[in-house]
């Protein structure tokens, strides 16, 4: 497939830092900081990670207006013995409301330390059904290079109706997973670094990954200085090299369920559409010894 010139088919999903510079003031929009931070433990498989809110950040500087969003403590299942599993989707839907997401409003998500947290909430809106929601391009590393203003205040908005359909099928689990595997006719793409690809690293407790799944992390769609994402040429070449095509499906996974919404998105954003994510990912699936793993 040759192609000169590709745009994003979902535009309207990815704003810039200029345009949200110019929509501050716009009442219609409703802007959330969803920065979490992941402080990796060596050696203990059952906990591959602390994690820490982007809260104490976030009240430091945010772009103005911002509110924040916790995902883990906020919107994910609190009872899961996981960090982020999704939710059950009436709570979730109802979260969303008194956080403000819902009609009529524009919902901008951003995050300080890459996109993965904001495209994992920006599909957590999405597979509910609402679709007036985009992602921050580059996010607070962007709108601070470009000097654009910050502020200290806390935001919180007024709650609203989240009332839309659930789009099923998106967010899966283990049993989905083990099918996926093993049918030629889907891709599995883990989103996580080479070395934990290829079974180098213990940090999810048994190395390697999912058997027949191929190595695209998600910091290769995105530039890792600024933040911002590759433009369409160049993450299309990303999958290509792996003859994915546009008939594929494709199952996303991760460490948990957060890295894989990234290229996730920018595989809607090329057109995409037949595309899963494994929520628990090897948080889950690592720690199950009666589930298959492949080491190089």
């Amino acid at each position: 497939m040759e192609r000169t010139e590709i745009d994003w088919k979902y535009p309207e999903a990815i704003v810039s830092c200029e345009w949200l510079n110019r929509n501050l003031e716009n009442k219609n929009v409703r802007l959330y900081d969803c920065t979490t931070f992941l402080h990796y433990t060596d050696n203990h498989p059952s906990k591959p990670y602390d994690v820490e809110s982007g809260y104490k950040d976030y009240l430091k500087e945010h772009i103005p207006g911002a509110s924040f969003l916790d995902l883990q403590n906020q919107i994910s299942d609190t009872e899961s013995q996981y960090k982020f599993t999704f939710p059950k989707v009436e709570l979730l839907r109802n979260r969303f409301g008194n956080l403000g997401i819902g009609e009529p409003y524009h919902i901008i998500l951003y995050s300080t330390n890459g996109l993965q947290w904001a495209t994992r909430v920006w599909w957590m809106i999405y597979v509910l059904g609402y679709t007036k929601v985009s992602v921050l391009n580059g996010g607070l590393k962007e709108w601070k290079r470009r000097n654009y203003n910050l502020e200290r205040r806390e935001n919180f908005y007024l709650e609203t109706a989240f009332s839309s359909a659930e789009k099923q099928g998106f967010f899966v689990g283990r049993e989905q997973t083990l099918n996926s595997m093993i049918d030629n006719n889907c891709f599995l793409i883990n989103a996580l670094t080479s070395d934990i690809h290829k079974g180098e690293s213990t940090r999810y407790g048994r190395p390697g990954r999912i058997p027949s799944s191929i190595n695209i992390p998600f910091s290769d769609l995105m530039d890792i200085n600024t933040h911002m994402l590759k433009s369409p040429k160049e993450a299309l070449a990303t999958f290509e090299k792996h003859n994915i095509t546009q008939d594929s499906e494709i199952l996303n996974y991760c460490g948990g369920g957060i890295a894989a919404t990234l290229n996730a998105f920018v595989l809607r954003q090329l057109g995409f559409e037949k595309l899963k994510v494994y929520d628990n990912s090897l948080s889950e699936w690592a720690m199950d010894k009666s589930l298959p793993m492949e080491i190089d």
